[in-house]
C-alpha cells in the first residue's frame, strides 16, 4: 500500500533543509509597516467618540476602520530587513525628547478627508526629518517607497464620498475640539501583506539621550 505522501513532512525542498527553507522563505515575506504616536486613553476614546458620531451621521465606514494614532510614516517592506529598520528608529529615539502634542479643532483635506488639527506641528515634523533619514532601509522598490507624512494630524474620516466631505467639512469646520497628550515613545506597527489587524512590532522610548543619530548610520 502506498504512503500518502501528505502526511509525511518534507525534510527538503529542492534539496535545501526544510527548517532552512522556511526560515529564509519567511524573510521573504511582505509586510505593512506605520509608526505612529499614540495618544492616552481617555484622549483615544474621545476621538472615538467623535469618529462615532461622524460614522452614524454620514454612514462613513472609515471613521470606524482604524485605530486613533498619529502616523509618521508607512511603507512595505520584506522582513529581512526589519531588524535594521527596529535599530535605525532605536538610535532615533534614543536621542529624541518627549514632547507636548496639542489637538484643537477641526480641519480637512478637500475632498475627501476630515481629521482634528495638531497646533504643535514643529517637533513631530523634525522628528520625522529625522526619521527620513533611513528611507532607503524602507524603500522596497520604486513602486513602494515610504510614505511620510509631513503635516501632523489625526484622522476622523477618509475616501469619503462628495456629499460625505461636504455636508461633514460644513458642519465640523464649526465644531470645536481641544486635547493634548505627552509623546514620550513612538509605535511600529505591522501586518502582513493580506491580513487586516496591526500588531505592534516595537516600542521606541523617547529618552533624549546625547548621543548623536548619525552613529546608527554605520549599522545600516
Amino acid at each position: 500500500m502506498k504512503k500518502n505522501m501528505q502526511t509525511i513532512p518534507a525534510k527538503k525542498v529542492h534539496g535545501t533543509p526544510r527548517a532552512f527553507y522556511d526560515d529564509y522563505t519567511s524573510q521573504l515575506r511582505l509586510s505593512e509597516y506605520m509608526l505612529v504616536l499614540l495618544p492616552h486613553e481617555e484622549l483615544r476614546n474621545r476621538v472615538l467618540q467623535v469618529r462615532k458620531d461622524f460614522y452614524e451621521t454620514y454612514q462613513a465606514p472609515s471613521a470606524l476602520g482604524s485605530k486613533v494614532h498619529l502616523a509618521l510614516v508607512t511603507f512595505t517592506q520584506l522582513e529581512m530587513l526589519e531588524e535594521r529598520i527596529i535599530n535605525r528608529l532605536k538610535t532615533v529615539a534614543m536621542g529624541y525628547h518627549p514632547f507636548k502634542v496639542e489637538l484643537k479643532d477641526y480641519g480637512s483635506f478637500p475632498s475627501h478627508t476630515l481629521f482634528i488639527n495638531i497646533t504643535t506641528k514643529e517637533p513631530i515634523q523634525n522628528l520625522v526629518r529625522e526619521i527620513k533619514e533611513s528611507q532607503r532601509l524602507m524603500k522596497l522598490d520604486n513602486e513602494h517607497k515610504p510614505h511620510f507624512i509631513d503635516e501632523p494630524h489625526l484622522t476622523i474620516a477618509r475616501k469619503l464620498l462628495p456629499w460625505q466631505y461636504e455636508k461633514g467639512w460644513l458642519e465640523y469646520s464649526h465644531r470645536h475640539f481641544t486635547g493634548r497628550f505627552i509623546a514620550d515613545s513612538m509605535l511600529l506597527l505591522k501586518r502582513r501583506a493580506g491580513d487586516k489587524a496591526w500588531q505592534i512590532a516595537q516600542r521606541f522610548e523617547f529618552q533624549n539621550l546625547p548621543i548623536s543619530t548619525k552613529q546608527g548610520e554605520l549599522f545600516v
